[in-house]
């Protein structure tokens, strides 16, 4: 019998000195249009860098006229493009914006030559929160890799960078800051850390995902596997079945929200243009999804959750943040169950993993015990490692999450304000709970999977407070409605911490003082050895 037989896919040979060149973009039209004028520049920058070094740039993939953009902008756009790749060429993927891991990571997996990835050290677009994403997910599929950032590519260090790279497919970076952990000094720290790990493998959490997978971040996904001999355990939820709780909230229950906030001094920015401006009617619906949240929360017994937040909801309602912000503060809103007889999560803040970063997630459930416990501030949250530059002599980074904090990291709601999320992100607009991060010492961490099990990087870092000039710049320079902290780290240069860190977000919590933040961070690596996980030290701590 005969049989028609597929007709393998002859790829092309790689040429001497030719590297190839990809770009992956976001899923939004909006989003890709917007960024690509950036992009070019990045890529004509590099295909100057790479020209003085004797090579040549062949992208792999034609500009679109139609849609306004030469981005990648979908898992089988990249895999049609892979097919056309010399699959032993040096490649070289350039992000001067967000960019969804997945457009790309099927034909990275397989590419056989060597990989660098590259963004430009801006806060105009998010391209080193992309760099870091796509890196974080490469280690996680144990996919080797090389990064690289520059302003634009002419200065000694990135052409250097470059030069090595082409000339052995390899690129190194100092990361002599990370130590492993050494022996834990006995201790009430260590012994709090040692009890709340193995009460949390005996009694077991459970943390709610609304929708997995947010906006291509695979390294945020974590098997069942690795999380359950934590003791954690995963619900999985649909963000319809939330949409479709907030419209069992009536109006009275949304406006008592809105009436408490006001109350507590936070500043609504509002309009009556629908299209550009935060309205009334925007924020009644966030505040609806507040209250679901919180009761789908209780019907699960959840002891934390993640909202997808972009993707899906976008299109459906107004953005999340005002409920993931909330949900992470211990002062926030009442909300009773839905026979009235009792308040949800009294007095409690609920740990809330934006972006439904799972890694997020295991830090935040950890962090939130260790300092209830200690009798401290449990409100923490995520940020993107967005930018920073030098000021005063110190190296000041700019992080900055896409939508909200918890109103204590501000100093409270009278030192918090909520602004329309961009219409590029949102066409359904929704506000922010932003506001510059109060000055103060904090442990930040992030949890992350290698060699297929899971690790956290800990280490301190002092937020600082900046002229209110040079904040605005800063504002300016990224996206001025979201939440900002300007944060010093404690023995980690700026390339130290992009050569290491395996992903966009970092966590953050805070400390009344220096010496408070050390015991936490000591009961926190306690804690995560004795759940197993492989702890690494990042800078200057008490522990080294």
């Amino acid at each position: 019998m005969t049989y028609s037989l597929p007709t393998p896919i002859q790829p092309p040979a790689a040429e001497p000195g030719v590297v190839h060149t990809v770009a992956s973009g976001d899923l939004r039209p909006s989003a890709n249009v917007t960024c690509w004028p950036v992009q070019e520049r990045l890529e004509a920058a590099l295909s100057a860098a790479v020209g003085s070094l004797g090579w040549r740039v062949e992208r792999g993939h034609e500009v679109d006229a139609d849609k306004g953009h030469g981005f990648i902008d979908s898992q089988r756009a990249g895999i049609e493009v892979f097919k056309r790749l010399p699959p032993d060429a040096p490649l070289i993927v350039v992000e001067a914006v967000w960019q969804y891991s997945h457009h790309v990571l099927a034909g990275l997996r397989t590419h056989r030559g060597p990989i660098l990835v590259v963004a430009n050290w801006s806060g105009e677009y998010p391209g080193l929160v992309g760099l870091l994403n796509l890196a974080g997910s490469m280690t996680k599929a144990g996919t080797p890799y090389s990064v690289l950032w520059s302003e634009d590519f002419t200065d000694e260090a990135a052409l250097q960078g470059l030069k090595t790279w082409l000339g052995t497919g390899r690129l190194t970076h100092d990361t002599s800051h990370v130590r492993e952990l050494p022996a834990l000094p006995p201790g009430p720290e260590t012994e709090l850390g040692t009890a709340l790990a193995r009460q949390l493998r005996d009694e077991k959490a459970v943390i709610g995902v609304f929708d997995e997978g947010c906006m291509g971040m695979y390294n945020a996904i974590f098997d069942d596997e690795l999380l359950n001999p934590l003791g954690i355990y995963k619900e999985r939820l649909s963000q319809s079945a939330l949409v479709a709780e907030m419209g069992r909230v009536g109006d009275e229950e949304a406006a008592a929200v809105r009436t408490w906030l006001d109350g507590a001094g936070l500043t609504f920015h509002t309009g009556t243009d629908e299209a550009t401006e935060l309205t009334d009617a925007q924020l009644l619906s966030q505040f609806r999804m507040y209250v679901a949240a919180l009761r789908m929360a209780d019907d699960f017994g959840l002891d934390a959750v993640g909202i997808q937040y972009q993707q899906g909801l976008k299109d459906t309602v107004p953005a999340s943040d005002l409920a993931e912000g909330l949900l992470n503060n211990v002062s926030r809103p009442p909300v009773l169950s839905r026979d009235g007889s009792r308040e949800l999560y009294a007095g409690a803040a609920l740990p809330h993993f934006n972006e439904v970063d799972e890694g997020v997630a295991v830090d935040s459930l950890v962090t939130n015990r260790i300092w209830k416990a200690m009798g401290l501030d449990p409100a923490t949250t995520l940020h993107d490692i967005r930018w920073g530059e030098e000021y005063d002599g110190r190296f000041v980074w700019v992080f900055e999450i896409s939508g909200s904090v918890p109103a204590s990291h501000n100093g409270g709601y009278d030192r918090s304000w909520s602004m329309r999320q961009p219409p590029m992100y949102f066409p359904l607009g929704g506000g922010t709970l932003s506001g510059v991060s109060k000055p103060g010492e904090i442990v930040w961490s992030r949890v992350f999977l290698m060699d297929g099990a899971l690790h956290v990087d800990l280490g301190r870092a002092t937020v600082v407070e900046l002229p209110e000039e040079e904040t605005r710049r800063r504002l300016d320079a990224t996206t001025p409605q979201w939440p900002i902290m300007h944060a010093v780290l404690h023995g980690v240069t700026r390339d130290q911490f992009m050569a290491r860190h395996r992903a966009n977000h970092l966590n953050v919590v805070y400390a009344p003082d220096a010496e408070t933040a050390d015991r936490g961070l000591l009961a926190k690596a306690a804690m995560f050895a004795e759940l197993g996980v492989s702890v690494h030290l990042c800078g200057d701590t008490a522990l080294g």
